[in-house]
């Protein structure tokens, strides 16, 4: 097939959407002073509404690798891929519960950073320098598993992924981001935001009907696909062993709830305007789910039509399905969908993970007499530094390298969740519980996955039941929480702020933290 149609069509879509990321920014109120000019580049003045929440939010946890990496589990592992469905799903109802409240202390005493949050609530640097750098080591990969999305879009249109042409084409993307980020904050991907939930429904619907219109009846396409996966001579099939319910399970919990650890996640939400913004946008995130469920049966799709990525790159069955269904401009306009998906999710990792930075490591401990234009002007040159330290990994490493250090991400940032999400009980756990459980948790579960060969699977001593890594990792550290705490308590460690949580009108930010 001819790749120029695809090829034109798709840059169409990008530079639109680049146009709008570099222009379409700028509305909003500009505010003066440092410290609203950093509220205002990182958080948006937090004034997004339900509609622009649930893009954001949407586009943010829904991501391009996402949209081609599901699909991609389902083409080579059968029904085990699908658990990215209940996956979402807990993450609608771990939204609706915890970002609420979350917010509104956010707002209600001016973090701008779960770290801020974790300052004040228990009066430990130490804990809360923990949080930010295990959020900041988590969030690298992640970013760079973006372009793992983009270099499968690019690999499909004929740019070879080590390739001159590749490589110029992603660090174009980058520099758009990088340029549109910088200087409008999040503000960027919010305008972006809007164009990838269009573009997102419109390709889940378009490719719908493509695979049904070309291969045949749903019960064809199951019984199609099922052979395909009987002929690779391999386990997998349609309906996973019940004997993986353990892993299934874990691993949809222990994702979704990983998931709520990470800062550009946690950005998102302290943006919304308000409680009830994030409780109605938790609903209607199943809308998202139900279009990653398509894409899910696409990767069936794939089966059925013969597609065959190249070994390993399992990720560009459906680019590579697009390809064979789709006429040339359609297939340009699904294509650079992916790549539009790829912008929201990058932006807001960088600024998240640069907001970091700034707020808790350069001002709690390098700079400490930094006036906050300072600081916001280290948050702005941070996320470039982010986003090029995310090109060069992912044009510098294998992807498999990529894959596993975001594996181990997902387990670092799954010992934070403690710390956040038992700060919001009325009496929450002693810091150095908090701290010795992240430790501990840390260890365990980088010791597991290291062992296992970075597998997200690990089978217990007893009983060989396989669960995900993290999740037994997050046992651990709370089992030394619930340990540590009272003995702490016994001992008469002070507890410095813990077990109070500050009224709205105590201060804002690291000055609540020093009073």
């Amino acid at each position: 097939m001819d790749n120029l149609a695809p090829v034109i069509t798709c840059a169409t879509v990008v530079l639109l959407a680049s146009a709008i990321a570099l222009t379409g920014a700028r509305r909003g109120p500009r505010r003066t002073g440092a410290r609203a000019d950093l509220e205002d580049w990182a958080l948006a003045d937090r004034r997004h509404g339900s509609g622009l929440v649930w893009c954001l939010l949407g586009g943010t946890i829904y991501t391009a690798y996402t949209f081609t990496a599901v699909p991609g589990a389902v083409f080579t592992s059968g029904g085990i891929g699908f658990y990215a469905l209940p996956y979402t799903t807990v993450v609608c109802a771990v939204a609706f519960v915890l970002l609420p409240r979350l917010a509104a202390t956010a707002r209600a005493h001016g973090h701008i950073t779960v770290a801020d949050f974790i300052r004040v609530r228990y009066g430990s640097p130490l804990l809360a320098l923990a949080v930010a750098l295990t959020g900041i080591f988590a969030t690298m990969p992640y970013l760079a598993l973006q372009l793992l999305g983009l270099r499968a879009v690019l690999g499909v249109l004929g740019l070879k992924q080590d390739g001159m042409a590749g490589d110029l084409a992603l660090t174009a993307v980058f520099a758009v981001l990088a340029v549109s980020t910088y200087r409008y904050g999040l503000r960027a991907p919010t305008a972006v935001s809007v164009v990838k939930a269009v573009l997102v429904v419109g390709s889940t619907i378009a490719l719908g009907w493509l695979v049904l219109s070309r291969t045949g009846s749903p019960a064809d396409l199951f019984h199609r696909a099922g052979a395909a996966l009987e002929s690779t001579g391999t386990t997998s099939a349609l309906v996973p062993d019940p004997a993986l319910a353990p892993a299934y399970a874990s691993l949809a919990v222990g994702s979704a709830l990983a998931l709520f650890a990470f800062p550009h996640v946690l950005l998102t939400a302290f943006a919304a305007r308000s409680g009830d913004v994030l409780r109605r946008t938790s609903v209607t995130l199943h809308g998202w789910t139900a279009m990653l469920g398509a894409f899910a049966l696409f990767g069936l799709a794939a089966l059925a039509a013969g597609v065959r990525p190249p070994p390993g790159r399992s990720e560009r069955a459906i680019p590579l399905l697009v390809l064979d269904l789709a006429p040339g401009w359609a297939a340009g306009l699904l294509l650079g969908a992916f790549v539009v998906a790829a912008l929201v999710p990058a932006a807001v990792m960088s600024i998240g993970a640069a907001t970091l930075f700034a707020r808790n490591v350069y001002l709690e401990f390098v700079n400490p007499t930094a006036t906050e234009a300072q600081v916001t002007r280290m948050a702005r040159l941070m996320s470039l530094v982010v986003k090029i330290g995310a090109l060069a990994f992912a044009l510098g490493l294998h992807d498999q390298a990529a894959i596993n250090l975001h594996l181990l991400g997902a387990v670092w940032v799954l010992q934070i969740l403690p710390a956040i999400a038992l700060g919001l009980l009325h009496r929450a756990p002693h810091r150095l519980a908090l701290l010795a459980g992240w430790l501990l948790g840390m260890v365990a579960g980088t010791a597991l996955v290291s062992h296992g060969g970075f597998a997200p699977l690990v089978r217990l001593p007893f009983g060989h039941i396989p669960l995900y890594a993290g999740v037994v990792g997050l046992a651990v550290n709370l089992a030394a929480v619930a340990v540590a705490g009272p003995l702490l308590d016994r001992l008469g460690v002070p507890r410095g702020l813990a077990g109070v949580l500050l009224p709205a009108g105590a201060g804002r930010g690291r000055e609540a933290a020093s009073s």
